[in-house]
């Protein structure tokens, strides 16, 4: 839980990607770790940052939830207007409140049922806007990978909501501690919500406060590490979509620019998964055949190459694990 939490949360919209994230940043990660984690609500999937799923601790979610909140349900009104007419959506959320007491949890399933109530499909491609849902195991998980089984937050873990101004205040504080020192820009790219959302809690929380090589201003956690330019970075893999190789994580410099077309592409809308060495990414990988398939973008030395083949075996072990 705490690993989850210092890396801001993981994003999840293929499920194996947690497992291996999890694994690459922790020693002797086990898979069953997660899913016991998920099955005894320790962490929860949901639909969370930038609209895009994300497994975060069961103590942060109502103030992650609750931050993004807002935002989210007035994009999705902008964007869905000509659909939504005088639709109601409170009244949609008590429709699918009473379809989850009747034992209803699948997507597919609660979407039929608010059709069959006359709802439009906008009412359910919608309704998470206003009532937290969250995705409930084995659903989500490395062993059943689609995540399509949902119940309300209220429902599943039993919490509180929180306001949006202690959401904003943990959202910004998860963003810096995992992605620090950044820009505004980068934290508002993270969360998907406007700058202008974010400045009140910026305005009250400590900050410390760089320029980087432009002029431009960047914002850290007081006490947040800054390791030296010489510090050790083994090789390491990483799983689709891992949020160190979004846009607003640029400046960290893991993804080399003239690499970014090779992994991100109308091609492969879901990313590739990758290797790091020396702290930057160097090529793709995939599980193939019960090994670990590498194809670097440049010429690598022996030494690079003998240290993610050992690497690769490990990651190979993993996902065999239990067979």
């Amino acid at each position: 839980m705490e690993a989850v939490e210092s890396i801001g949360g993981l994003q999840t919209q293929y499920a194996p990607s947690a497992y291996v994230g999890l694994w690459s940043r922790l020693a002797d990660f086990q898979r069953d770790s997660l899913t016991q984690a998920l099955h005894d609500k320790s962490v929860v999937q949901a639909t969370l940052m930038r609209s895009t799923i994300h497994i975060v601790s069961t103590r942060d979610f109502p103030c992650l939830a609750a931050a993004i909140r807002r935002g989210r349900r007035e994009w999705w009104t902008r964007v869905a207007k000509n659909e939504l007419g005088d639709l109601d959506m409170d009244e949609v959320v008590e429709r699918l409140r009473y379809h989850f007491a009747s034992g209803l949890s699948k997507a597919g399933d609660l979407a039929a049922a608010l059709a069959a109530d006359g709802y439009p499909p906008v009412a359910w491609n919608g309704v998470g806007m206003w009532v937290d849902l969250v995705r409930v195991p084995p659903s989500g998980t490395w062993e059943k990978r689609r995540a399509d089984r949902y119940a309300t937050a209220r429902d599943w873990l039993g919490v509180a909501q929180s306001s949006e101004e202690e959401g904003l205040d943990l959202l910004v504080r998860r963003y810096l501690g995992a992605f620090g020192p950044a820009s505004v820009a980068d934290l508002a790219a993270w969360s998907g919500l406007p700058v202008g959302f974010l400045r009140p809690a910026l305005s009250h929380i400590e900050l410390r406060r760089f320029l980087d090589e432009q002029g431009g201003e960047l914002i850290d956690l007081p006490s947040a590490p800054l390791p030296d330019t010489d510090t050790p970075a083994p090789v390491r893999f990483l799983p689709t979509w891992d949020a160190t190789l979004l846009v607003h994580a640029r400046r960290t410099q893991i993804l080399p620019e003239q690499y970014r077309p090779l992994v991100f592409n109308t091609k492969t809308p879901h990313s590739f998964a990758t290797f790091l060495v020396d702290g930057a990414v160097a090529g793709t990988w995939r599980y193939e055949g019960r090994g670990i398939k590498l194809e670097p973008f440049a010429k690598l030395s022996k030494r690079v190459i003998a240290e993610l083949h050992e690497e690769a075996e490990r990651l190979a072990r993993f996902h065999t694990e239990g067979r």
